[in-house]
C-alpha cells in the first residue's frame, strides 16, 4: 500500500467516526429543541409553562374566530338520549322476561326505567341549545355560542342541539382516569382537550354570558358552586345562573336554609333562577340581555 493510500484510509476512518459522533449527539434528548422535547416539557419544574400553553391554545383559537360570548351548559355525562334509553329498556325487558326472578335482571330493569325517565334532560338540553343557536344564527351581532364539557350526556345534547340549528359549538374535554372521547357534535375547530381542571374552568367562565345547570353529580356541583362563589365575591360579573328542574335542585340543595342560618345573604338567593322547560331557560337569558331590543 502506498503512503498516500494509507493516509487516505486513516482520514476516511477519522471522518466516519466524526460523523457517527455527531449523529449520536443529534439523537440525544439534550439536543432537541426545548419546545419539541416532550420529556423536558413534562417535568414538574415546567408545570407553569404547561399551564400557560393550555390556557393560550384555546384562547388564541377562540379569539381568531371572534368567539366572545358563550352560554355554558353543565350536567350529568350519564344521561342517555331518549332513543338510546328506549332501546336499552327494550333489551333489558327481553332479558327480564327470560329471567323474572333474577335479582340482577330486576335491578337492571329498574335502572333502565330510571334512565328512560331521565332522558328527558338530554332532550331538554338539546332543545335549549337549538333555541339559543337558532337565534344566534339569525342575529350574529348578539350571537351566543354554546359551550359544554365536550363529553356524553347533557354535554353531548348541548352540542347536538347547536348542530341541529346549523350552528357551531365548543367542547372542552378533560383527561380523566377512564378513557374519554369528545362527542361527535362539537364543531371540530372548537374541540379542545385539557389536563388541568383549573384552566378548563377558566375557559368555561371567561366568555360566559349565562350558565345553565342540568341535574348532575360531583362535577356539575363543583362547577355550579365555583360559578356562584365567583359571582358572589364579585370576582366575576353577574350572569344568569339557571338551574333546570326546580324540584330536583330544591330536593338536592336547601339554599334557603343557608340564608336562614346567615351563611349567605338573602340577596345571594337572587343569583339563582329555576326553570322547568328549555323555553323558560332561553327566555331568562333573552330578557336579561334584552335581546329583543
Amino acid at each position: 500500500m502506498t503512503e498516500s493510500n494509507a493516509l487516505y484510509k486513516r482520514h476516511f476512518a477519522t471522518a466516519q467516526e466524526s460523523l457517527d459522533a455527531i449523529s449520536q449527539l443529534q439523537d440525544h434528548d439534550s439536543y432537541k429543541l426545548a419546545f419539541a422535547d416532550t420529556g423536558f416539557l413534562m417535568q414538574d419544574e415546567l408545570r407553569h409553562v404547561r399551564l400557560q400553553l393550555e390556557y393560550l391554545k384555546p384562547q388564541l383559537v377562540l379569539d381568531q374566530h371572534q368567539i366572545n360570548a358563550t352560554i355554558v351548559v353543565f350536567g350529568s355525562a350519564r344521561f342517555l338520549s331518549p332513543a338510546q334509553a328506549e332501546q336499552q329498556l327494550a333489551e333489558v325487558k327481553q332479558h327480564y322476561a327470560a329471567n323474572p326472578d333474577s335479582p340482577a335482571a330486576i335491578h337492571a330493569l329498574t335502572q333502565a326505567e330510571r334512565d328512560l325517565k331521565n332522558s328527558r334532560y338530554y332532550a331538554a338540553s338539546q332543545e335549549f341549545s337549538r333555541l339559543v343557536t337558532s337565534h344566534s344564527c339569525q342575529h350574529p351581532h348578539c350571537a351566543l355560542t354554546i359551550i359544554s364539557g365536550g363529553g356524553p350526556g347533557i354535554m353531548e345534547a348541548a352540542n347536538r342541539g347547536a348542530m341541529d340549528a346549523n350552528g357551531k359549538s365548543i367542547g372542552l374535554n378533560i383527561v380523566l382516569p377512564k378513557e374519554q372521547h369528545p362527542n361527535p357534535y362539537i364543531t371540530p375547530e372548537f374541540c379542545f382537550q385539557f389536563h388541568y381542571f383549573a384552566i378548563r374552568k377558566m375557559h368555561f367562565l371567561q366568555r360566559a354570558r349565562a350558565l345553565v345547570a342540568f341535574p348532575g353529580g360531583f362535577g356539575t356541583l363543583d362547577e355550579l358552586f365555583e360559578t356562584l362563589t365567583l359571582i358572589q365575591t364579585k370576582k366575576a360579573e353577574r350572569v344568569p345562573v339557571i338551574l333546570y328542574d326546580k324540584a330536583f335542585w330544591q330536593r338536592l340543595i336547601n339554599f334557603e336554609m343557608l340564608a336562614e342560618e346567615g351563611l349567605i345573604s338573602p340577596q345571594d338567593l337572587e343569583l339563582i333562577q329555576y326553570v322547568d322547560s328549555p323555553e323558560q331557560a332561553w327566555q331568562v337569558i333573552y330578557d336579561f340581555y334584552q335581546l329583543g331590543k
